[in-house]
């Protein structure tokens, strides 16, 4: 029996699991908060290492064969000509670069140029724009910069002992806005648009492939981006989405070829295992819940979908365009959110907290429509995020998206998707696995939804929200999603 090791670098805490080679059974945990405020735009990475360090005490590591990271996405550390900070980290969260963003897209011409070349269209977090605010705010900074790299894969490197060659992977590459996922190449030449001139940029290894071997002889795999080592740790395939709800949503999928999006609304990321991952991003899922509670007075989001469960499918007429933030899917960033139906049959508690969870579940649904209107295909969708154990949200989800609902058991999904990643370069470098074939880990433990008799009446209370969102925002999907 092997024993890898994956750890969770986020934004807040380091978790690091202890698994089994061949089942993918957690043996041991290990769990450190950063001692970093969560949201800090600016963070030494330093803290990262000692959290690391605290998470893996008590022989947490013993007897481990390889290790795995995961981290935060898109950040950014500018390093010097000796591999040394030129200034603090630069997180995710830090949305300084907004304009920065909008000049590059300027820069190259369009938002369509910059789709068809990485994928993606500039946005604050990407590394990319990051690296536009510092030539145009930290001009000296700027100056230094020799070498970026973004969180995994600093801490790969700094577990290596710092060694003449960095290394990334096509997960965490994929979002900096420098290098195409269709292509599998840098665009030095983004990075100079951005920066002003050329920095050293790691080499992007395969799925399978070691970053290297520490002087203890412990193998320390690609590593990748949390969105990518989750999606692994889950065990999705073709076929499969995932939609994630938090204040706002996502959803992604697994896709055998990067897309280019001229609209924006598609980042094409690539994945841990040599597929791609499409995401479309909502500004508004679980924030509409909340507003509604606070609105009708309701304790918690519990009480709210139990009092939505009294109400019938459709809410009596109403319909919750849930755009409270303006909104990205579709483009509209300075909408309103926008309720219609009221009749005075309607205009009870139960209706509106009905609409609300519908408003939301649509929304995304029309997030799913975009990918599945680029050829992705879409046989069952994941739900992630405290919200989807709402009973109202299991209840209405299946119809509304059109497809099976798998809801997986909280897990450490990140952490496990780099052990699982830890394993399959541990395999390959022994000739025990091959370079294409990830290790057969037991899948998340979950509860599955089926649409059933519900399908019919969910098809028509996505297009009673289809139409309203139509006649209030018409064009806003072309013809409609």
């Amino acid at each position: 029996m092997g024993i890898v090791a994956g750890l969770d670098s986020s934004s807040a805490f380091t978790r690091i699991v202890v698994c089994d080679t061949d089942t993918g059974a957690v043996l041991r945990q290990g769990y450190a908060p950063h001692p970093v405020e969560p949201k800090a735009t600016e963070v030494d990475p330093q803290a990262w290492l000692l959290s690391l360090g605290e998470a893996a005490t008590g022989g947490l590591l013993e007897g481990v064969q390889a290790i795995g990271v995961a981290a935060q996405q898109h950040g950014l550390l500018p390093l010097d000509g000796q591999g040394n900070l030129v200034r603090p980290a630069l997180t995710g969260n830090d949305k300084r670069a907004q304009v920065a963003a909008a000049d590059l897209v300027d820069g190259l011409g369009s938002r369509e140029a910059w789709a068809q070349a990485v994928g993606c269209v500039p946005q604050a977090a990407q590394a990319v724009a990051k690296l536009r605010w510092l030539a145009r705010d930290e001009p000296e900074a700027a100056k230094r910069t020799a070498g970026v790299l973004q969180a995994h894969d600093w801490l790969v490197w700094q577990l290596l002992g710092r060694p003449a060659r960095r290394t990334t992977d096509r997960g965490a590459a994929s979002g900096t806005g420098y290098w195409s996922a269709a292509t599998g190449f840098y665009r030095p030449d983004l990075v100079e648009l951005a920066l002003g001139h050329q920095v050293a940029l790691p080499e992007v290894l395969g799925p399978s492939d070691a970053a290297g071997t520490t002087p203890e002889g412990l193998l320390i795999s690609a590593g990748t981006g949390e969105t990518m080592a989750a999606a692994f740790g889950l065990g999705v395939g073709a076929g499969d989405a995932v939609v994630s709800l938090g204040a706002s949503g996502s959803v992604m999928a697994v896709h055998h070829e990067a897309l280019a999006d001229p609209s924006g609304m598609i980042t094409s990321f690539a994945d841990a295992t040599g597929m791609h991952l499409p995401v479309v991003h909502t500004s508004n899922a679980v924030r509409a819940l909340r507003g509604t509670a606070q609105m009708l007075g309701v304790d918690d989001l519990a009480a709210l979908s139990d009092l939505a469960l009294t109400s019938t499918p459709g809410a009596s007429g109403l319909v919750l365009l849930p755009y409270l933030e303006g909104e990205r899917t579709p483009q509209l960033p300075h909408a309103a959110g926008t309720l219609t139906g009221l009749r005075r049959e309607s205009m009870k508690p139960e209706h509106l907290a009905r609409a609300a969870f519908e408003g939301m579940l649509c929304s995304l649904a029309d997030a799913l429509d975009v990918l599945r209107g680029r050829g992705v295909e879409v046989r069952r969708v994941f739900l992630l995020g405290a919200a989807a154990e709402l009973p109202a949200v299991q209840a209405v989800a299946p119809a509304l998206f059109g497809t099976q609902v798998v809801v997986p058991q909280p897990a450490e999904y990140a952490a496990l998707g780099a052990a699982r990643q830890a394993a399959w370069a541990l395999g390959v470098a022994r000739g025990t696995l091959a370079a294409h074939t990830p290790p057969a880990w037991q899948g998340a433990s979950a509860q599955v939804f089926e649409p059933g008799e519900e399908l019919a009446v969910g098809q028509a209370v996505r297009q009673q929200y289809i139409a309203t969102r139509d006649e209030i925002h018409p064009g806003a999907f072309g013809q409609g999603a």
